[in-house]
């Protein structure tokens, strides 16, 4: 399970590389053509913005994998180890609301999507925001997987802080521990 896990993280950083290459070669081929030559390719700013989509909504897949979301943790780190393992399960169970919302609400807007191609291109809506369900589901299953995990009592008390300080406090808190 953890090798196919791994695979999947690697496709979706992968996806990741290359979408954003796309979108820098013809956002910069596009800026040469209408600057240079008075020209430019009309698909390019639509297919950007799309993949510009894409990449947000997987990047979060990603670093919500590492923990590297933002957030305050400044509460979470006073309670003890009772009240971080509660505060660890409610918190993920509100994400996990909130990917049922958004798995819901991808799901009720498909039929208008499909049936909507974009201006330019004509692509169907939903293959742009189709994100909705591969986002949902992919931080669905992380967050299952750590109230799986959290139930085994397989957390040290570290791991449940799921965020990251700002890097100036994180770096604060590795000089201090090293002192």
């Amino acid at each position: 399970m953890k090798k196919i896990n791994d695979l999947f993280f690697k496709l979706a950083e992968l996806t990741l590389v290359i979408m954003l290459s796309a979108m820098v070669i013809m956002v910069f081929g596009n800026v040469v053509l209408r600057y240079g030559f008075n020209d430019g390719i009309i698909s390019s700013e639509e297919l950007s913005r799309f993949l510009f989509i894409w990449i947000t909504f997987l990047g979060a897949i990603v670093t919500m994998r590492e923990n590297g979301h933002l957030g305050l943790d400044s509460i979470v780190r006073k309670l003890s180890l009772r009240g971080k393992k509660i505060a660890f399960a409610v918190s993920n169970l509100l994400m996990l609301g909130c990917c049922t919302l958004m798995f819901y609400g991808t799901f009720k807007q498909h039929g208008i999507n499909a049936s909507t191609r974009s201006a330019v291109t004509e692509i169907p809506m939903s293959w742009v925001y189709g994100v909705g369900y591969v986002t949902s589901v992919a931080m669905g299953l992380m967050i299952l997987g750590k109230l799986v995990q959290l139930a085994k009592g397989n957390f040290e008390e570290t791991d449940l802080i799921q965020v990251q300080d700002s890097e100036e406090v994180v770096i604060a808190h590795t000089q201090g521990a090293q002192k």
